[in-house]
């Protein structure tokens, strides 16, 4: 079970009790932590809108310790995170690993602790596959799209070619904090919040 403490406020009123992550929120941070799926995409992309439109020039800071997730659902939050007019730092905490490390990779300034990591690999396939030769040669085609768009993502944001980017995808490439700086896909390490 994951308790998550409160803020104890001193006010006019006595004493008042508020969620840690409002705090947190009220200070433009948010977190994107464990498996990205369309309910938790949703929460994210509903705190990036609220909060461009309170001030859309005041920085946001997104915490991300994630295994990844949806492709769907993560590119949804990719295409938000470009659109909003605040600049959003990423902050890697523990591991942004597959749809987690694409959405570290778009920050503004990507800033990566010194023992987390990063991990990029080529599109999952998930549950039991079945189905007609047509239907199997579609999902294929699809599977490859989705591949080539993540892939180009990459690129565009670590500054290597696509054809890198293939390569380095084709198995699980993990990169410690500071092989993320020297591939491109994290600006800097720091020891301090």
């Amino acid at each position: 079970m994951n308790l998550m403490p409160n803020i104890i406020h001193d006010t006019s009123e006595g004493l008042v009790r508020v969620p840690i992550l409002d705090e947190m929120f009220q200070h433009r941070e948010i977190e994107c932590v464990g498996e990205i799926t369309q309910e938790s995409v949703y929460s994210l992309i509903l705190q990036l809108r609220y909060l461009q439109r309170k001030d859309p020039h005041e920085g946001i800071t997104l915490f991300i310790n994630s295994p990844g997730g949806e492709v769907s659902s993560g590119l949804a939050l990719y295409d938000v995170l470009r659109a909003v007019k605040c600049p959003v730092r990423t902050v890697c905490v523990g591991l942004a690993a597959s749809m987690a490390a694409l959405l570290f990779a778009v920050g503004n300034q990507r800033d990566i602790l010194p023992h987390a990591r990063v991990m990029i690999h080529d599109p999952l396939i998930s549950g039991g596959i079945g189905g007609s030769a047509l239907q199997l040669d579609n999902l294929a085609k699809d599977i490859m799209r989705v591949r080539e768009t993540t892939a180009s993502i990459i690129a565009e944001h670590s500054g290597h070619t696509l054809e890198e980017v293939l390569a380095k995808t084709a198995t699980d490439s993990f990169f410690s904090a500071q092989e993320a700086i020297d591939w491109g896909l994290a600006d800097h390490i720091i020891d301090e919040l």
